[in-house]
């Protein structure tokens, strides 16, 4: 058995298709695929129900999944090791992994204040859709939209940020916008890459998916859109108001969404992650208003 066939296992246990693990992973589904059957065929065992809706672990899958965790933490944990060995004291950048809009809207408006906090270390700000492997070094820090699993992962969550429909003086025209009919109008959100997203539940249960004329996993493009006057997006409120756009008034609330901050349990305590994690939480307060700075 190839111990690194388990990484493939874990992270279809996390995604819960072949698709999303492979983004992960960054390889293709057909690699994903050969990897699990290599796993499967070395244990004798079914790990893994492969359906048309997703891919599920089997009540095997889920025992040596469990079982699996561990050795592929000890394994991470050697090859960061080794990778600091080989460095020697050559300075580490620290990565963080967020979505296009936390980089470029709640942290890049920031970078003062951390250099404000002596940072003299390269700090690489990814903008990245997929979940990434904190287990495997892919980053230190990720900013994730849901609440992560795992033993070895720390957790805090960060202000929830409200959400709303907004649309442009451009957009409205000479209506007002307690006026406006939602069914009839273009409506601007978020597409499946992010997975099953409560505000698009609750678009749903208005019965306004008929309105939608576009979907697009990026928040800028949307926001952008708005601004353009090209429909009324479902949008962050703090960041819609502060672009000057109108909100629509809605019969019931959006659900709010709250962002976590993760690091490895091995991480956490490295000075320089430790830098950049309390920059974040800050940068997040700053950002949905909680604290002026």
């Amino acid at each position: 058995m190839d111990n690194n066939d388990l990484i493939y296992l874990m992270s279809v246990a996390q995604h819960g298709s072949l698709s999303r693990a492979a983004k992960q992973l960054d390889v293709s589904i057909s690699t994903v695929a050969r990897r699990l059957d290599a796993l499967e065929g070395a244990l004798k065992l079914k790990l893994v129900d492969r359906r048309a809706t997703g891919a599920f672990l089997t009540p095997n899958g889920e025992r040596i999944a469990v079982m699996a965790e561990p050795i592929v933490e000890q394994s991470a944990r050697i090859q960061r090791t080794a990778d600091a060995l080989r460095n020697g004291d050559r300075v580490q950048p620290v990565r963080l992994s967020a979505t296009e809009f936390i980089v470029s809207d709640v942290l890049a408006p920031a970078l003062p204040d951390l250099w404000r906090r002596g940072i003299h270390f390269p700090v690489h700000l990814m903008s990245q859709v997929q979940v990434v492997s904190l287990a495997s070094r892919d980053a230190d820090i990720a900013v994730r939209m849901s609440r992560p699993e795992g033993n070895s992962l720390i957790a805090r969550k960060l202000p929830e940020i409200s959400q709303g429909l907004f649309a442009s003086v451009t957009y409205l025209g000479e209506r007002k916008a307690s006026e406006i009919d939602l069914s009839q109008e273009r409506l601007i959100v978020f597409d499946d890459s992010y997975g099953r997203l409560p505000e698009m539940d609750w678009l749903s249960q208005m019965g306004l998916i008929s309105a939608v004329a576009i979907r697009t996993p990026s928040i800028r493009a949307m926001l952008n859109s708005a601004i353009s006057g090209g429909g009324i997006a479902l949008l962050p409120a703090p960041f819609a108001r502060r672009a000057g756009l109108t909100e629509i008034p809605l019969e019931g609330m959006i659900p709010s969404r709250a962002p976590w901050i993760v690091c490895h349990r091995d991480t956490r305590r490295l000075p320089n992650v430790a830098k950049v994690y309390g920059w974040i939480v800050d940068a997040f307060k700053i950002a949905t208003g909680i604290s002026s700075g």
